[in-house]
Formats: C-alpha cells, sequence, structure tokens
C-alpha cells in the first residue's frame, strides 16, 4: 500500500491542478488512486466487524470521485486535493449517517464520523429524535470511548441556523443542538500517521468508536430511504 506515493501524487496535484498536467500524468495519477483503493479496502474488511452496515460493501461504492462536481465560476481547480471515500450503507451518497475517510498532506486527513450534508428532510428527522431522546443523544456523543478518538467531540462550529427550528420552542434546552445543519464528529491525522503501519487500525477502532453516535443518528433515517441528490465531498 503506497501511501507515500499517495501524499506525494498529492502534493504534487496541488500545485499543477489543471487538466493538462493530469493529462500528462495518468499514470502517475492511476498509482495513486490504486494506494486509496486499497486503503478503503482494508478499513472496509476490517470495519465490518465493528459496523456490519459496512458489510458488502465493495471500494466502488464508497470512493468519491477526484474531480469536482458543480464546480463555482471561481473556482480554478478542477480536482480535488483529497482522495477519500464515504463509508455507509448504500454507498457514499446515500442518505444515511456514516465515516468519511479523506487522505491530504500537509496533515489534512480526515476521518469523520456522522452526516455532514444532510439533506432538509434529513434534518428535520434528526432533530425529531434529538428532541425525543435528548437523554440517549447526550449520552453518546459524550462517551468517553468516542471522545478518545475524536477529542472535539460533535462539532458545533459549521452552519447553523440563526433561530430555533420550525416547530421547536426558543426555551427547548437542547436548541443549541437543534440548530446545527450537520452533525458529526472529526479529527485530523498528520501525515507520519497516515504512514504509520497500525494505520488502518486506528482506523478502524475510531470507526468503532463512533458507532453508537452514527447508529443514533441512523435510528432517524430508515435504511429505505430513497435516494436523492447529495452534495459531493
Amino acid at each position: 500500500m503506497e501511501l507515500d506515493y499517495l501524499l506525494h501524487f498529492l502534493t504534487r496535484l496541488a500545485a499543477n491542478n489543471t487538466t493538462a498536467w493530469m493529462a500528462e500524468h495518468r499514470p502517475d495519477y492511476q498509482r495513486a488512486r490504486a494506494a486509496c483503493t486499497e486503503l478503503v479496502r482494508q478499513v472496509l474488511a476490517q470495519a465490518a466487524a465493528a459496523d456490519p452496515d459496512l458489510a458488502g460493501l465493495t471500494t466502488a461504492d464508497v470512493l468519491f470521485r477526484l474531480h469536482k462536481n458543480d464546480r463555482a465560476h471561481r473556482d480554478p481547480e478542477p480536482y480535488k486535493r483529497r482522495m477519500g471515500a464515504g463509508l455507509k450503507l448504500g454507498g457514499r451518497h446515500a442518505p444515511r449517517a456514516g465515516y468519511f475517510l479523506a487522505v491530504q498532506p500537509d496533515g489534512r486527513s480526515w476521518l469523520g464520523a456522522g452526516t455532514f450534508h444532510p439533506t432538509p428532510a434529513m434534518l428535520a428527522a434528526l432533530r425529531q429524535e434529538i428532541h425525543y431522546n435528548g437523554a440517549e443523544f447526550h449520552r453518546r456523543r459524550q462517551a468517553p470511548e468516542l471522545l478518545t478518538y475524536f477529542p472535539n467531540g460533535l462539532d458545533t462550529t459549521g452552519p447553523r441556523l440563526s433561530r430555533p427550528p420550525r416547530g421547536y420552542a426558543a426555551t427547548d434546552p437542547d436548541l443549541a443542538w437543534l440548530r446545527l445543519k450537520a452533525f458529526g464528529v472529526g479529527r485530523f491525522y498528520a501525515d507520519a500517521a497516515v504512514l504509520a503501519p497500525g494505520f488502518v487500525a486506528t482506523v478502524v477502532a475510531a470507526i468503532a468508536a463512533a458507532r453508537p453516535l452514527v447508529d443514533f443518528f441512523n435510528q432517524a433515517l430508515p435504511a429505505s430511504a430513497p435516494q436523492t441528490p447529495a452534495a459531493r465531498a
């Protein structure tokens, strides 16, 4: 598994992010993609024991494209600066909570757990679940094992509503959480950690620690929920 080559390729891509450069270095891209695919394959194989929802998924189900989708007109770069995957029942764009692994140089490799681009319908269901089962939500988001691997806990720094969601009182004790527009935990890994022999085991252990919180979110998101266009990450 050539994760050193993957990091090296992504560093070069960041400095040469054009379609012309990619066309000239297609074999390099394929070699880097193979390294990322093998990393994800190993994580899937081992993490299925921690979360059976991952059993049966293939790398084709979960790997994100490198090419950006729906690029902003002012964004001149056609490619992402990372490679990664969305590990969840139904595949990378399924309307479910899951796990997100990205490899990016300079200490930007990242593992997240939860749902970071929920649709309005998903948000409504998640808020209702937190409202009905607040004690369980807080127990899981504050679990010591989760905080061992994700020390910052549930991310509250992202977008949020400026007022209470429709149907919820301004005095709701969980209002700070109900206003969130994404529900997840995340952490970065230094390049040295990515290249360490135990990186796959570290990622799998973190997935196991996050599973109770992910399961809580998925209680509100039926596995049979219809596919909807999702933000490409």
